[in-house]
């Protein structure tokens, strides 16, 4: 027991050594010897414009800018004449008020009123915040902002007199010189990305900093953030593209200024790329995990075109602990793996094991997406397991969150196996998230062959604990469900699940009662969208329980023969993904991934 109460007295000693220390350093900040040292010989102006990407910038969003309304994640925040005069509602509002990506918006507008709004905008932040603010100046934010002044500048700068020009100038200078003190303490977490694009815009644009030193930051946070597989370690398909933008615009910067680019950024970006072609669907839009929205398709087809890579998706992601199945026009993506480290989970979900589907360029079973805003009930409600297409016991999370928003990792293990023969795919991922409150041992069966029209299931909870395992399948919004009436067979239930495309689909379970319920989805934008979703319920047994699950495609059914009824002995009878594995014919191609407990 002193083992454990010191481990608890030393961390809650750094915690408290840390929160005193980073104290300090904003009151120095706030000083006016600080701002004083900061304003010191400001350059003359912007020694180079930065590259301006043909995908930065929308002018419906710069119209809406105009207007006094600023778009975020589908809602409109107050952007009128004095925005700057009242704080922002939150984090979220802030990051888009204060990193002036709007800017570029009204850019790409064009017009001589939309360049009068981003004059008086921009002189209207400079005399509101001419020193250190904690919100307005936090490193990743600052360095979006710094990034958009300087490719903006011309816009800006056009026909503006003097005073103008001497203010914008001497802000910038300010702001890159306190971003050089404060972005190498930003890590971790994708804004640190943000910052350090920053710190590669203030030293070529306006010879504040040194490139070198920015560069070397990026290379300590691509070995911490950037797996080996490509993915981010915030596993946030969203996030993912975000840090791959930054990366390209860096590399962009680095060419244009006629400088070598370190080989470990050309490396870093050809495995992200492989891996955002991972995550995406059959319409071209992202995966939704651990906080991400499907995210537009033209600005992702063109960071693919910028990346000028033709790296493949994987099938696994070994490190990223996802899986990905392609057979026919059906795709799957498979959560399998643990919440990031600590700091790393603020935006993390509670969903090991959870799985989406599309059909073609369609979706069919989706998670709930992600909650861009400040409203912190819908952030929680989007990271519960419950907003996912997972298992789980008595509305319980698989993963504990803990107060400060992040897990309690413990000692959770997600173990996962994938064999492949003859086109067809197993996939197998246990975990033991709910061990500590029930001792209950978790795990998911999936099984696809090789045309994609037959995808089979099995939940299992082993031990004792809880009163009801609950199984979801959100459905995308535009999914039609309909109870089947002729479903017939004890025990046995079937819905008919239509896509706009004409794509039909049959879902039938086995060993629980099954429902449609009301679903939200907020994969779009931060509106929600109502939807449906399949709940399959059970209670819970003494030593185990088990719910089977089929999705069959109702022509590839009546292809076969087959009537409803037989499909689900069908399913029940199906060998385990081991033994079907071992049964297949010799020479025939066998391919298992297994990793080690994390």
């Amino acid at each position: 027991m002193s083992g454990s109460s010191d481990g608890v007295y030393n961390l809650t000693q750094r915690l408290s050594l840390g929160r005193a220390a980073r104290a300090s350093r904003h009151l120095w900040y706030r000083s006016g010897l600080y701002h004083g040292l900061l304003r010191r010989q400001s350059p003359s102006g912007p020694r180079r414009l930065l590259p301006l990407r043909t995908t930065e910038g929308h002018p419906a969003v710069g119209e809406a800018v105009l207007d006094g309304r600023l778009p975020l994640a589908g809602k409109d925040l107050p952007f009128g004449t004095l925005p700057w005069s009242v704080p922002p509602p939150g984090p979220a509002a802030a990051a888009a008020m204060h990193g002036f990506a709007w800017l570029l918006d009204l850019r790409a507008l064009g017009t001589e009123a939309a360049r009068a709004r981003a004059q008086d905008l921009v002189r209207g932040w400079i005399r509101a915040h001419p020193r250190w603010h904690e919100q307005a100046w936090n490193p990743g934010i600052l360095g979006r902002r710094l990034t958009a002044w300087l490719a903006a500048g011309d816009f800006l700068l056009a026909g503006q007199e003097e005073a103008f020009r001497a203010g914008f100038e001497t802000s910038l200078a300010v702001q890159a010189r306190h971003l050089v003190r404060a972005a190498p303490r930003e890590t971790g977490t994708a804004d640190a990305f943000a910052a350090i694009n920053g710190l590669v815009a203030a030293a070529l644009g306006l010879g504040i900093g040194q490139s070198n030193a920015a560069i070397d930051l990026l290379e300590r946070e691509v070995d911490r953030q950037v797996l080996p597989d490509g993915c981010h370690i915030q596993r946030n398909p969203a996030l993912h593209l975000g840090v791959l933008r930054d990366l390209i615009a860096i590399r962009g910067m680095l060419i244009a200024a006629d400088l070598d680019v370190p080989l470990f950024i050309d490396g870093v970006i050809e495995r992200m790329v492989g891996m955002l072609r991972f995550f995406r669907h059959g319409d071209g839009g992202l995966g939704l995990f651990n906080g991400g929205k499907e995210e537009d398709v033209y600005r992702i087809d063109a960071t693919l075109a910028e990346a000028g890579v033709k790296e493949l998706p994987p099938a696994s992601a070994l490190s990223g602990r996802f899986e990905r199945v392609v057979a026919g026009s059906l795709l799957m993506l498979v959560d399998v793996g643990v919440p990031p480290p600590a700091k790393a989970d603020r935006l993390a979900h509670a969903a090991p094991g959870s799985i989406e589907i599309s059909v073609g360029r369609e979706r069919l079973i989706v998670n709930c997406g992600g909650y861009a805003g400040d409203d912190a009930r819908w952030q929680q409600a989007m990271r519960f397991t419950a907003a996912h297409s997972a298992a789980m016991i008595d509305d319980v999370n698989a993963i504990a969150i803990d107060e400060r928003g992040g897990f309690r990792h413990g000692r959770l293990r997600i173990g996962t196996v994938r064999r492949e023969a003859e086109g067809a795919a197993w996939i197998e991922v246990d975990h033991d998230g709910y061990g500590p409150r029930f001792s209950t041992l978790c795990r998911r069966r999936l099984y696809i062959d090789a045309l994609g029209e037959d995808l089979r299931g099995e939940d299992v909870c082993e031990g004792r604990g809880g009163s009801q395992l609950v199984v979801r399948f959100h459905l995308h919004p535009r999914v039609r469900a309909e109870v089947e009436d002729d479903a017939a067979g004890e025990g046995v239930h079937a819905i008919r699940l239509s896509l706009p495309g004409g794509a039909v689909y049959r879902f039938i379970s086995v060993g629980g009662s099954m429902a449609i319920d009301d679903s939200v989805y907020l994969g779009v934008s931060d509106v929600p969208e109502h939807t449906r979703q399949i709940v399959v319920s059970a209670p819970c047994a003494e030593s185990i329980t088990r719910i089977k699950w089929a999705l069959r495609r109702v022509d590839a059914e009546r292809g076969h023969g087959d009537a409803v009824p037989a499909a689900v002995p069908a399913a029940e009878k199906k060998p385990e993904p081991q033994a079907e594995a071992a049964q297949a014919e010799p020479g025939v191609a066998e391919a298992e991934v297994q990793r080690p407990d994390p």
